[in-house]
């Protein structure tokens, strides 16, 4: 398993390369993931001695996604060291919280250049390589992606697109032998969001209203992503997995008072 993994360095991604890796051992296969992060520091080098532990072989390559030249760079050094590549996550991510009227311009076009753009752009240097493993590709959403989020910023309509960029590119791509899916996750403990979970009456609320009580933790989703670019989802292309412990779905039951069929 040779897979490209941005937004290694920490959080959903770091779990996420190492999960890969582990799987790919456990098939017999050779495990060689490139972590990529925006800079580099002490986590994506964690990150790469985890694999390599557990005997693979990781790479670390830097860029700024919000670079258009950066995607495909980090892809051609990956190819470069690896001979190919069987798997791209697109993991990497911003979010900045505002009312979309105080969003500026600036500020809108930083968030879609890394949270779509650079996904894109990612795509489209793989697309020869995914196409000669006949390979797989895993976008990591949210679901703010799938519902609107009242104070997100530009966030949630960048992530709306990611969706639909990889459910569009699962089409196109499946005649090449390519699957495309996406990861929604939903409240999950990172670093982006640490600072939120330190509070405990936020934590102790939030808990409250997901139905498997508790907030997600970055193995949750990279077990999932894990399946989706892995041999086990081999007939499964185009879908948008929320793992949010069933939140999304338990909206309706956040309505006071219980249904009736009382006219």
């Amino acid at each position: 398993m040779r897979a490209l993994v941005s937004g290694g360095s920490s959080g959903i991604g770091a779990a996420t390369s190492l999960r890969v890796a582990e799987a790919a051992l456990a098939r017999g296969e050779q495990a060689m993931i490139a972590v990529c992060g925006n800079r580099s520091g002490a986590g994506q080098e964690e990150v790469v001695r985890s694999i390599q532990s557990i005997g693979g072989a990781a790479i670390a390559l830097v860029g700024d996604l919000a670079d258009p030249d950066v995607p495909a760079q980090l892809v051609a050094d990956a190819v470069r060291e690896f001979g190919g590549l069987d798997a791209l996550v697109s993991n990497a991510g911003i979010a900045k919280p505002g009312a979309l009227t105080d969003v500026s311009l600036e500020g809108w076009d930083h968030m879609f250049s890394v949270n779509v753009r650079g996904a894109w752009l990612l795509a489209k240097a793989s697309h020869p390589h995914l196409r000669e493993s006949r390979g797989s590709a895993c976008f990591v959403s949210s679901m703010s992606g799938q519902l609107p989020h009242a104070g997100s910023g530009a966030y949630s309509p960048s992530k709306a697109a990611l969706t639909l960029l990889a459910q569009t590119l699962a089409l196109e791509w499946a005649p090449d032998g390519i699957r495309v899916n996406v990861v929604s996750p939903g409240m999950t403990r990172t670093g982006m969001t640490e600072q939120m979970y330190v509070d405990t009456q936020i934590k102790t609320a939030r808990e409250a209203i997901i139905p498997l009580s508790r907030i997600g933790e970055p193995v949750d989703i990279a077990n999932v992503i894990e399946f989706l670019v892995g041999p086990l989802s081999s007939y499964v292309t185009g879908q948008d997995v929320c793992v949010d412990g069933g939140f999304t779905k338990s909206i309706l039951g956040h309505i006071p008072g219980r249904p009736s069929s009382k006219p």
